[in-house]
């Protein structure tokens, strides 16, 4: 695979969530260091540590997920729950940001102009930039681009890609005459603080590709940050608000339209003639 073809695969794992909990086990673990400053983490070894925090991370309720990368300009600031419940935001930097509320099956967008001047034509995009007068467009998880969108509320879907099974990693058979994999090595950082939370690092390396796991000290030992750093690009994922009430407070009518009534403008819109 080449550098940059595996830096995009690495990268992307991350801010989708495949898996990076349970890839932490079975992998060769370096024992715990005594230290006062990890709490009862203290005498637990990084593999067990990460064990812990992939099982409140499936046992969350609610949470907070942000995510940013190096190889490109998304990033996500969403609040969701197991229910289906869901505010916040995906910004494409200058292609644009959509304000994101999602109520079970229900979901409002509010895409700004940027984002309409990205996806569409000057004209198409002046259009709907003239209907839309910056209200929400409601429609359901039954309609394309709202559910596309939509679909980084799924709580569950994440908590299932992230953690993984636990079991431990498989390594990849090196085919006749290749190199062999470089050792996978798993070790324990210094405490440190995560938005005002004692975190211990959790470090995972193979070859030049690295990943830290933070852990909260204190309390339930949730996972607080995921971080990626694969051929001098990164990426990260933070996570906060563990149990948190989502109770999103959707627009009044003055304030949203149906989204059926610019649908025939939105990206991949089929021509009138194709429509059933």
């Amino acid at each position: 695979m080449s550098s940059r073809r595996r830096t995009a695969t690495s990268i992307t794992a991350l801010t989708c969530g495949a898996a990076l909990l349970g890839g932490f086990a079975g992998t060769g673990v370096a024992r715990a260091r005594d230290s006062g400053g990890e709490g009862d983490l203290a005498g637990k070894s990084a593999e067990q540590i990460s064990e812990l925090a992939r099982k409140e991370l499936l046992a969350a309720t609610s949470l907070r997920l942000r995510t940013s990368t190096s190889v490109d300009a998304t990033r996500l600031d969403i609040t969701m729950n197991r229910s289906g419940d869901c505010t916040g935001a995906i910004s494409k930097g200058r292609y644009g940001k959509v304000e994101l509320i999602k109520h079970g099956r229900q979901i409002w967008l509010k895409p700004d102009d940027a984002f309409w001047k990205g996806q569409l034509s000057a004209d198409a995009a002046a259009s709907v930039i003239a209907r839309v007068k910056g209200r929400y467009l409601h429609g359901t998880t039954d309609d394309p681009l709202p559910a596309s969108i939509a679909a980084a509320c799924d709580l569950a879907a994440f908590q299932k890609q992230t953690a993984g099974s636990g079991s431990p990693e498989s390594p990849t058979p090196t085919p006749p005459g290749a190199s062999p994999q470089p050792k996978l090595t798993l070790s324990k950082g210094r405490p440190t603080v995560q938005e005002g939370t004692r975190v211990l690092p959790i470090l995972k390396t193979r070859g030049g590709a690295r990943q830290t796991l933070y852990v909260a000290i204190d309390g339930k030992h949730v996972p607080r940050r995921l971080t990626a750093e694969v051929d001098h690009q990164t990426a990260t994922i933070l996570l906060s608000d563990y149990g948190a009430h989502v109770s999103p407070k959707t627009p009044t009518a003055a304030r949203s339209m149906e989204i059926s009534e610019v649908e025939d403008q939105l990206p991949g819109a089929k021509p009138p003639s194709q429509k059933t």
